[in-house]
């Protein structure tokens, strides 16, 4: 399935970018009849076949829409300090968007190497492995969030901080894996590789968040992030809850 990213279509005519339509036409060499898919980014997933194959203007019909295609089970807001080396932080946006995202949050912290962030490059990358995963749910990303303006938010669901410091709660610090439920919104914050400072974990707990670690490995930020995102995966996976009996 070729998949190109179309937010603004309106069925059952559309007309690609010219990026888009050179990429169709010239790169992948699809003719007039031939069949693709676009989708909005927010769930609709459209094939269509081709009616003018314009390396400029490539134009489309749409013949079938499937509504929220492939729609999962939970809704994940990661909110990761950038890194100091913007690739990392472009790898782990890529690799999370495969896995199932729904929102980042580049977060700003205390301990924070880089304090900038340009989002115009990382909005592409989670475009692209969003087509190349063929999803057609694009994550939301947003701009850089001072890390108090974040815990001081009203979120309906659970709520994790992943740090590397002695628990300040009585229950302690959880694996995430064995934290999740399936279902639900959850929201995961990864801080800067010099962790959280003690007074943001403070601060967090004293939130409602929960406390939990990632395993015993001492893992860079952009390796937990992608970690934590695929515990809740899986966690969705194999901890659905049994049907009931009828």
């Amino acid at each position: 399935m070729q998949l190109f990213y179309a937010p603004d279509i309106t069925p059952p005519d559309h007309t690609l970018t010219e990026e888009e339509s050179k990429h169709c036409v010239r790169v992948l060499r699809l003719a007039e009849g031939d069949e693709l898919h676009l989708t909005d980014g927010r769930g609709n997933l459209h094939r269509c076949r081709i009616k003018a194959a314009d390396p400029r203007r490539c134009t489309v019909r749409v013949e079938e829409t499937f509504e929220r295609w492939e729609r999962r089970p939970y809704r994940l807001t990661m909110a990761v300090a950038p890194t100091k080396n913007a690739d990392r932080y472009e790898w782990f946006l890529e690799k999370a968007t495969e896995v199932g995202v729904d929102t980042f949050v580049p977060l700003e912290t205390a301990r924070s190497e880089r304090r900038v962030f340009r989002p115009a490059r990382a909005e592409k990358v989670i475009t692209a492995a969003m087509k190349q995963s063929l999803k057609a749910y694009r994550p939301t990303l947003r701009e850089l969030t001072p890390f108090a303006a974040l815990v001081d938010e009203p979120f309906e669901g659970r709520r994790f901080i992943a740090h590397c410091d002695a628990a300040r709660s009585g229950a302690g610090k959880r694996h995430l894996f064995d934290a999740l439920r399936a279902g639900g919104e959850v929201l995961v914050l990864i801080g800067p590789e010099g962790d959280f400072s003690p007074e943001e974990i403070d601060r967090a707990v004293a939130a409602g968040f929960e406390e939990i670690t990632l395993g015993d490995e001492r893992l860079r930020t952009e390796t937990a992030a992608v970690a934590a995102t695929v515990m809740v995966a899986v966690a969705n996976d194999t901890k659905k809850p049994e049907k009931q009996a009828s």
